[in-house]
């Protein structure tokens, strides 16, 4: 039976026996300054959010399927994924990366070349049912254990301020995808669906998703796995990959 199919069939039998379902409908558009975005929604607090990079032989899962072709050997199936932070050739994370509350990178705040360099870079992080967006300076202080974290860069949003690099008249042109926490503390998870550039993607999070801090992820790799839109992605091979995950009813 394919994945796509199951995913569903596992939810509706979760909702038929009165538990709690992994939240189907999540992803939605979003017009902003005349452009669309795709945008999808999880509470912490009820959804499996999680980081991965490697396999149990220490290879890099490097795409969705083999993801999910390994959580299903485990009974559990992907509900949503994208790629979740920047990493080097060999698809090693650059900045840091927790799994399971094991450090398996470290945090990164060297200055150098590049958007993940573009200073403040930030954190997603995951623990205890919450979850957080922080500038990376700002997460080392407050001594967090999360029990999965990524880093990327830059910053798009910093507690309701736009990074201040971010020129609203800039000519790159990119697609986009990034991360957000709402007050409310809901994780937004966005996509532009044609280049668009860092300003305009900043203001989607602030001024339309509401969440006063929210991190760029990537560009031009930027990938999406949404069972609900029947959407996967194959265009790169993926580092990091942020993956909601649910099990499979017995």
């Amino acid at each position: 039976m394919p994945l796509f199919t199951r995913a569903f069939i596992a939810g509706a039998a979760l909702l038929s026996a009165g538990l709690a379902a992994p939240a189907f409908g999540a992803c939605r558009d979003v017009r902003h300054l005349g452009e669309t975005y795709l945008a999808c929604s999880f509470d912490p607090a009820t959804s499996d959010i999680r980081l991965y990079n490697k396999d149990q032989a220490g290879v890099p899962f490097r795409s969705f399927r083999a993801l999910s072709l390994e959580l299903r050997r485990r009974e559990q199936y992907l509900v949503f994924a994208m790629n979740g932070g920047m990493y080097h050739e060999d698809l090693a994370p650059v900045g840091l990366h927790v799994e399971e509350g094991a450090e398996q990178a470290p945090l990164n705040t060297n200055p150098g070349w590049g958007n993940f360099h573009m200073l403040p870079n930030g954190v997603f992080y995951v623990g205890d049912g919450k979850a957080g967006v922080m500038a990376a300076e700002a997460y080392r202080l407050a001594g967090i254990e999360p029990r999965f974290a990524t880093q990327s860069g830059p910053m798009l949003v910093i507690d309701g301020a736009l990074h201040p690099r971010f020129l609203p008249d800039s000519d790159s042109l990119k697609t986009r995808n990034g991360v957000g926490v709402t007050p409310n503390g809901q994780v937004v998870f966005a996509v532009s669906k044609r280049p668009v550039r860092f300003h305009d993607f900043a203001t989607l999070f602030r001024d339309a998703l509401d969440c006063p801090n929210a991190l760029f992820l990537d560009g031009t790799i930027s990938s999406l796995y949404a069972p609900e839109i029947n959407r996967h992605d194959r265009l790169f091979p993926l580092g990091p990959i942020i993956a909601v995950v649910a099990k499979f009813p017995r």
